[in-house]
């Protein structure tokens, strides 16, 4: 079984590479300076095999272990080098979870397969300003009002905000004044809805990504759009969490490797002094340097990723939780020190938009405040260890 396993998921990254290095490669600048990426893409990946992965078969997925779903994202990272590419295309990784887990059989079949397929875009809307990571601090409401749910309040930094077509919105629900994590829950609603407004956001980075402020001005939707139990979100939220944690720890690893690809071919290629750069005592120690990093994050990686598959219990293990939270920390450093070190090794051609490593360069930052930020996964790492 392990044979198969590895024999599949070798020829998969080869597809995954020849797919990067053939449609992406040559585009992603135009689309990074065009501020989106074509929406056929979606379909392209799903043909791919990689859309759906970690979904079951009756949903239109393809069952796959966190072992195979990370190889292939940080190989789509390291040849595709944009953070904005990879957050767009794989937002629904965020936004269905907790619908496939605690969505009824109804609303999964009605909103996933066709995000599996690529026609449509999922995304996830819980942050808002003045919350940031603090989830329990929300203030978006929703109240019932016969067979409906009527939503006001607003989001901000949605990833596929401005384009998606179905959106899990956390909100509060129950009594009003309700605070903390007490009467939070989940509601899907759809991209057409009336009353949603959404304005594109300007970022340092992941420019091909669109990023949106939402707001929800009396927003109905079908009472069957809540997910699981009403009051239930906050667990939810936090579980859902864990699993973007590890995935952006993947893509971190895959950033990193490209900043080094990029740093050796040139430091390889450019003379300076009579000499090639990587000839130079002080070049080499960098690229070295980098691959330290590269090597303990990728180990790191793949001992927590093989937890995740052995005991399945992602959501709900205090040891396995704190080792995501430091190995987030952990990936997204290593992304940041090679991307520092390979601009310096570039010289000012790093500095120059086309670069892979000029993009991640500006990414790096969104890495390490995404899906909880470095001092956030500290503390609750120290909780979970019982420090």
């Amino acid at each position: 079984m392990t044979q198969d396993l590895d024999f599949n998921l070798e020829v998969m990254a080869n597809g995954v590479r020849r797919f990067m290095r053939d449609r992406v490669e040559p585009n992603v600048a135009a689309w990074e300076a065009a501020g989106e990426f074509p929406r056929e893409l979606y379909r392209e990946v799903a043909a791919l095999g990689v859309l759906g992965l970690g979904y079951p078969e009756e949903l239109g997925g393809t069952p796959a272990p966190y072992s195979v779903r990370n190889a292939l994202s940080a190989a789509m990272s390291r040849w595709g080098a944009s953070g904005g590419l990879m957050a767009g295309l794989f937002s629904h990784n965020i936004g269905l979870p907790p619908v496939l887990r605690h969505g009824t059989t109804a609303l999964q079949q009605e909103v996933i397969p066709s995000v599996l397929r690529g026609e449509k875009i999922a995304a996830l809307a819980i942050t808002e300003t003045g919350g940031g990571s603090d989830v329990a601090a929300l203030k978006t409401r929703a109240r019932r009002e016969g067979d409906e749910w009527v939503i006001d309040g607003e989001k901000v930094f949605i990833t596929s905000g401005v384009r998606a077509d179905w959106i899990t919105v956390a909100v509060r629900t129950g009594e009003a004044g309700a605070r903390g994590s007490a009467g939070i829950s989940l509601i899907v609603v759809p991209g057409d809805a009336a009353g949603l407004s959404r304005t594109r956001l300007d970022k340092m980075g992941w420019h091909c990504s669109d990023t949106a402020q939402l707001r929800f001005d009396g927003v109905r939707v079908p009472a069957r759009y809540l997910v699981g139990e009403e009051g239930g979100g906050f667990r939810m939220i936090m579980g859902n969490f864990n699993g973007e944690r590890l995935a952006m720890s993947a893509m971190a690893l895959g950033f990193a490797q490209a900043c080094h690809d990029e740093a050796l071919s040139w430091a390889r290629d450019r003379r300076a002094f009579g000499a090639a750069l990587v000839d130079k005592q002080v070049v080499r120690h960098k690229l070295v340097d980098m691959q330290m990093r590269i090597h303990s994050t990728e180990a790191w990686l793949n001992a927590a990723t093989a937890l995740a598959d052995e005991d399945g219990k992602l959501e709900s293990d205090p040891q396995l939780i704190a080792q995501v939270c430091m190995l987030k920390n952990h990936s997204t450093q290593t992304m940041q020190f090679c991307a520092d070190q390979a601009v310096q090794i570039l010289g000012g051609m790093g500095y120059m938009r086309g670069t892979k490593s000029e993009r991640l360069y500006r990414e790096v930052k969104v890495m390490m405040i995404g899906g909880g930020a470095e001092e956030v996964m500290k503390d609750l790492a120290a909780k979970q260890l019982g420090l």
